[in-house]
């Protein structure tokens, strides 16, 4: 199969004839449709994350079920499904009382000795990023990675909500429970944060100011469901929030990931609001923060993984929300490219020019 390897950190990425094995006991072998793009793939790229080379990428998948391994029960051939990188061993501490998301085994490979999931054309293993590796035509994954989803629900749109919808719109329905009427700022309008700032247009919040850099994103964060905007390259952030909220907003969802955006969060947050950070900040990175302002205005800070989902609940639920159009997808696909063109795509993502691009296999 065609796939796209990263071989070192920052270089393009290299393609390649891959070998996939066989599906195993627990495992679904899946002709992958389409794939989304995301910044936390670049972050990797970058040595943000650290993920040894070499390394097959992508983590938004959306396919089609070819064959499944033994003990498989869940998912048959011709299943359409969605991949998530939340893989849960179902009796852990966190799974058994429902935060899945946190499960401490779920990025578990093969057991010891086996042969790799994924070797290149000389037969040396290459690494499966979060058990998924979507930058490929077919994915050998662990069932548990996997949800199956409406057969009429279109795979390019669908593979948005295996990250970056999941991870935007559930740190909004999830994470925190936002009251109606309540006022939101998101920090970053890319494919994250406008998945958080619909979230809060559902359930039924009363200002939404979108913050960010570029003109045109917080165009579409209007279309999408912005009352007030913020453009961060013209006006000071913190300002123009507290301004439009009257004195800052009850939730501030961060979802870019930088330390200065987080501090900017943090004093956007109003008396007694919640800072809810999304994006990720890379690892070897510290925040700096005033903890009297935190301390003297009771202000609340909290991370949100993925969205905190249960994704085989969660992600059937946001197709319905797609399907009856609550959840607007098309708007927020600035292109479809095919594999070949991932360097570029990460190009166009370092530069701020799209909100998401989605990798259509034939």
């Amino acid at each position: 199969m065609k796939a796209a390897v990263m071989r070192a950190n920052d270089a393009p990425l290299s393609f390649e004839d891959v070998r996939h094995d066989e599906p195993g006991p627990g495992e679904v072998l899946v002709k992958t449709v389409a794939s989304g793009v995301c910044h936390s793939d670049l972050t990797v790229i970058e040595g943000g994350l650290p993920v040894p080379p070499p390394t097959i990428l992508g983590h938004e998948p959306a396919g089609i079920v070819e064959a499944v391994g033994a003990g498989v029960t869940d998912f048959r051939a011709g299943d359409h499904v969605i991949g998530c990188i939340t893989n849960w061993c179902g009796v852990c501490r966190f799974c058994t009382e429902g935060r899945p998301y946190l499960c401490l085994k779920q990025y578990a490979g093969r057991p010891g000795g086996s042969k790799p999931r994924l070797c290149d054309a000389h037969g040396a293993e290459i690494h499966q990023f979060a058990n998924l590796s979507s930058f490929a035509e077919h994915m050998l994954v662990p069932e548990r990675s996997l949800v199956k989803i409406r057969d009429d629900m279109p795979l390019d749109r669908a593979c948005l909500i295996g990250c970056g919808i999941t991870t935007g719109l559930g740190a909004a329905l999830n994470t925190v429970r936002i009251p109606a009427g309540a006022s939101v700022a998101i920090v970053g309008c890319g494919g994250v944060g406008l998945a958080a700032l619909q979230g809060a247009r559902i359930v039924g919040a009363g200002k939404i100011v979108a913050v960010d850099a570029q003109p045109w994103k917080l165009e579409l964060a209007r279309a999408l469901g912005a009352t007030h905007v913020v453009d961060a390259s013209a006006v000071d952030p913190i300002h123009g929030v507290h301004e439009a909220t009257g004195g800052g907003a009850d939730f501030v969802f961060e979802c870019i990931g930088l330390v200065p955006t987080v501090q900017q969060s943090v004093m956007m947050t109003g008396r007694g609001g919640t800072t809810v950070l999304v994006g990720v900040v890379p690892v070897q990175q510290m925040v700096s923060l005033s903890a009297a302002d935190i301390t003297l205005q009771e202000k609340k800070i909290t991370g949100s993984y993925m969205g905190s989902n249960r994704f085989r609940f969660d992600m059937p639920r946001y197709v319905d929300f797609y399907l009856d159009g609550r959840l607007k997808l098309d708007e927020m696909i600035s292109a479809r490219i095919g594999l070949n063109e991932l360097n570029t795509a990460f190009d166009r993502m370092r530069k701020g020019e799209v909100a998401r691009q989605v990798v259509v296999f034939e």
